[in-house]
């Protein structure tokens, strides 16, 4: 039954996740181009706030892991598309509580590292190798927004570049081999989704590139 629960807040996180890329797909099919909607980086950064609590429950490491560089990047997007600014006086203190809960989240696992380290990288359910593998599809994956945030930052706007497009595809073929391996159905269905609509953002930026 805990299972269960655990499982249903996975499958949150990644309707989340999948609800971003079917409306960053949408609105870019009814415009022939990759668009960057501000609803996509709200979604992200609500599922990624659930999936880093997922990966705590299921103690995977890769999973927790992913989430981390990608928070920040979603942070900075909706600061880009002027979001926290309309919220006036309280964009402080909610810039201020959204960094830091993965910041509180750390320091309670360094507070009982012993406890935590035995837990996330000494899994019998997840052998060395199938860990550094895992960790490292999520690490890859989640680079693609560092490059979408430094391309974007030198361009002064929030945009999704092709690298970033190509980076999403190689890194979600290493996660989803990694939830096929872990017998992870909420991995699974995510990547499945995701591919799609990595390969069709990119045969956006081509036709655009040859129009």
């Amino acid at each position: 039954m805990d299972n269960l629960w655990i499982y249903a807040l996975g499958l949150t996180a990644q309707g989340l996740f999948s609800a971003r890329m079917l409306v960053q797909w949408l609105r870019s099919e009814k415009e022939r181009k990759v668009v960057n909607p501000t609803l996509f980086w709200a979604l992200s950064l609500a599922a990624s706030l659930l999936f880093f609590l997922y990966g705590w429950l299921r103690e995977d490491f890769a999973l927790m892991l992913g989430q981390v560089i990608g928070y920040y990047v979603y942070i900075w997007n909706l600061n880009a598309k002027g979001v926290w600014g309309r919220l006036g006086s309280w964009r402080r203190p909610v810039l201020f509580l959204l960094a830091l809960v993965p910041v509180a989240a750390l320091a309670r696992m360094a507070f009982d590292w012993p406890t935590v380290s035995a837990t996330l990288f000494h899994n019998d359910a997840i052998p060395r190798w199938l860990l550094i593998f895992g960790s490292a599809g999520q690490l890859i994956f989640s680079l693609r927004f560092l490059y979408q945030a430094l391309y974007s930052a030198r361009r002064g706007e929030s945009l999704l570049p092709a690298g970033f497009w190509t980076i999403s595809l190689i890194g979600a073929v290493i996660i989803l081999t990694y939830g096929i391996l872990r017998h992870d159905p909420v991995v699974i269905l995510a990547q499945s989704f995701g591919l799609i609509t990595y390969v069709r953002n990119l045969m956006l930026l081509r036709k655009e590139r040859s129009a």
